[in-house]
């Protein structure tokens, strides 16, 4: 039966069409989708893409960081991603002296380029369907938990061979369609990984959280890395002897640019999307979770903004931070916009009724019926656990304590990496203001019965959260650096009976023992329950093309430059230029204050219609930032960074009428390496198409 369906997804692969540009398609099988890539204009062949054999574009492609994509782009291991995706690293490099944020950072010689520790990219080696050989032993008659323990045995078998010859080896087996599908993903990670170049923040994040996930857009959203290996070409930590990574392949750059029209495509690493879940699940996102979350986020946004407008050291210590909480927070808003204006829940909950009449009187009937009941038990202490995670965790010295404790415990010389590290970028009276906000807000956010006791009894002893504050931080040794840096392993008895701990400690007990256990149990019942609706809805479906979702590994997605029109009255062309830059410019604006430099490069002309951004339609989705913008001769146009903001229910529902991704325009990123970095002379390692 498994090889069966499996044959069935394969063959609906490989004839049917998509709709417009909707899909995330494994290069494994660019063969099933290149005779479409073609017709729409692109030049090259599946194993140009994708290919085990030879090198292809993959090994061009990585995995940056944990959550991001980058491309290769030299022979010497020259890396691009997003401003966003090495922000954190450039500022971990910054400080009032030398305030890379502000004023960009660019390595004249491989002596100058920066280390980062901790920083990873990931090539894929290859991927392979392991179906068959993860369920190798399964029969009908086990149980759920014998199935999962048969296949994570399996998966750990697979894991250990596909890795034994180590050199930096990682792997993974991932379930695709509900656990319908299995795939071995096989990586070499590389740890030393530097930083050469990013432009300036008022280049590489103008437009900040106002133009964020809208467009136009004019964001510089680039940086530039350089991988490192040992003089075998092998990963290896980071030493002064280890030298530029010599990939298989490395993208050759287009400065033709794009038109209205053009092929294009994007290969990176999509994180997460739920195209197929049922009508309750988008419901909740749209009308209850995604809400609060704003409400919470803008909340802590407000009070960051606040002292970081005031101090520039602040500014500094806040801004990777601040960044990391207004993202999903703007997001957020389009995505529940999005769903609505769609009238996602209405067409799903239509859907389901026909999946219903269809389902009567086979296996798949009573579903759907199963799926409203495990929801409705799952809710409410899943709303609870997203009040904890952006109130309670939000808190900085708790998540301290949380580290430092754990550290004494197993690991006691850590605690002073721990210390300086949460120190240089911590500012308390942020801190203490964002804890009476998100506590005074799961107060109010929260029913009675599904707070921990803990919590109704210190609100009883203060009699409120602004008087609990001041009495913890008075206390607590976690806002003291000397005191923490002091700490040894024979302190952690007295160390858990801290006030910010014992916080802590709390309401992690409370969410590990009573939320915890629910929200565990009923997921493994609703995947459980999916694992079978997917494949009812393949049968059920049989002229529908069906991509798995989003899961952080190597995807293609293929489209067309294009804009589009939000609203009556409005339509969007698909190219931004410098003259939008200098219209938006405005020195009392602390987003739309662009460098001197750029101002005076204007003025002496020449340069007004030098494009900066442009839109298409490939599907794209968080994790696909950094990911290399492809046209129809396999070259590099662009970099991906986000996607429009009316497009950003894409996670849940694709719409071939507002999806947008946003890109910059790698002649922009030239550009700013000439123009603002000075730093020709990375040019002369790469390869240019014309």
């Amino acid at each position: 039966m498994k090889r069966l369906f499996l044959f069935a997804i394969s063959s609906l692969l490989l004839v049917l069409p998509v709709k417009a540009d909707e899909g995330m398609w494994l290069p494994a099988l660019m063969s099933q989708r290149i005779a479409d890539m073609q017709a729409k204009g692109f030049k090259l062949s599946a194993e140009d893409v994708y290919s085990i054999n030879q090198a292809s574009l993959k090994d061009a492609v990585v995995l940056f960081g944990g959550g991001c994509t980058g491309e290769v782009v030299s022979d010497e291991g020259l890396l691009f991603t997003n401003h966003h995706c090495g922000y954190s690293y450039i500022q971990r490099h910054s400080s009032v002296e030398h305030d890379y944020l502000k004023d960009g950072f660019w390595a004249m010689s491989r002596d100058e380029e920066l280390p980062n520790r901790g920083l990873t990219v990931s090539f894929l080696d290859r991927m392979e369907d392991v179906t068959n050989a993860v369920l190798k032993g399964y029969s009908p008659s086990m149980t759920e938990e014998e199935r999962q323990q048969l296949v994570r045995d399996n998966s750990a078998a697979l894991i250990k061979e596909a890795t034994a010859d180590g050199k930096g080896l990682r792997a993974s087996v991932e379930a695709l369609f509900y656990g319908n599908q299995y795939y071995l993903f096989v990586y070499r990670v590389f740890r030393d990984v530097r930083l050469v170049g990013a432009p300036p923040s008022s280049i590489g994040k103008f437009g900040g959280d106002t133009d964020n996930w809208m467009w136009p857009r004019h964001t510089g959203d680039f940086s530039i890395f350089r991988i490192y290996a040992d003089k075998d070409n092998n990963p290896a930590d980071y030493s002064e002897d280890n030298v530029p990574y010599r990939p298989k392949k490395s993208f050759t750059i287009s400065r033709a640019g794009v038109k209205n029209g053009d092929f294009t495509f994007v290969y990176g690493c999509p994180g997460s999307t739920k195209e197929y879940v049922m009508s309750e699940e988008v419901k909740y996102v749209s009308e209850v979770s995604d809400p609060q979350k704003i409400d919470l986020r803008t909340k802590r946004l407000d009070i960051m903004k606040k002292y970081m407008d005031a101090d520039q050291a602040v500014r500094i210590q806040y801004s990777s931070k601040y960044a990391n909480v207004s993202n999903a927070w703007k997001k957020w808003q389009g995505e529940a916009k999005g769903i609505i204006k769609m009238k996602t829940v209405k067409a799903k909950k239509e859907y389901e009724e026909r999946f219903r009449q269809w389902a009567k009187g086979t296996r798949y009937e009573g579903l759907i019926e199963k799926l409203d009941v495990l929801y409705a038990e799952r809710f409410p202490s899943y709303l609870a656990y997203e009040n904890y995670t952006e109130t309670v965790r939000a808190i900085e010295i708790l998540s301290l304590a949380s580290s430092v404790v754990s550290a004494l415990d197993n690991n006691p010389e850590s605690v002073k990496s721990l210390a300086e590290s949460f120190f240089k970028d911590y500012y308390q009276p942020i801190d203490e203001e964002i804890f009476t906000a998100m506590l005074e807000a799961f107060d109010k956010n929260m029913d009675d019965g599904m707070k921990p006791q803990y919590f109704k009894d210190m609100l009883k002893k203060y009699g409120s959260v602004d008087s609990w504050r001041k009495d913890l931080y008075s206390k607590t040794i976690f806002t003291d650096k000397n005191k923490v840096l002091a700490l040894k392993a024979e302190d952690v008895e007295n160390v858990v009976k801290d006030p910010a701990y014992e916080l802590y400690d709390a309401f992690f007990s409370w969410y590990y023992d009573t939320l915890r256990p629910v929200i565990n149990r009923t997921s493994t019942e609703i995947n459980l329950v999916y694992r079978d609706y997917m494949q009812g809805q393949m049968d059920f479906e049989k002229d529908k093309v069906f991509y798995p979702d989003a899961n952080l590994t190597l995807r293609v997605a293929y489209g067309h430059v294009d804009g589009y029109s939000p609203a009556d009255g409005i339509t969007y062309e698909p190219v931004s230029t410098l003259k939008g830059i200098i219209e938006k410019d405005n020195p009392e604006i602390f987003d739309y204050d662009i460098p001197q430099t750029l101002r005076d490069i204007y003025a002496e002309g020449g340069h007004e219609d030098q494009p900066v951004c442009f839109l298409a339609t490939n599907h794209t989705s968080g994790g696909n930032s950094g990911s290399p913008v492809i046209n129809a001769d396999g070259n590099l146009i662009g970099i991906n960074f986000d996607r429009v903001w009316e497009g950003t229910m894409s996670d849940y529902v694709f719409d071939p009428d507002f999806c947008r991704n946003i890109s910059i325009d790698i002649r922009y990123l030239l550009f700013n390496i000439e123009y603002i970095g000075h730093a020709e002379y990375l040019f002369n390692e790469m390869k240019f198409a014309d």
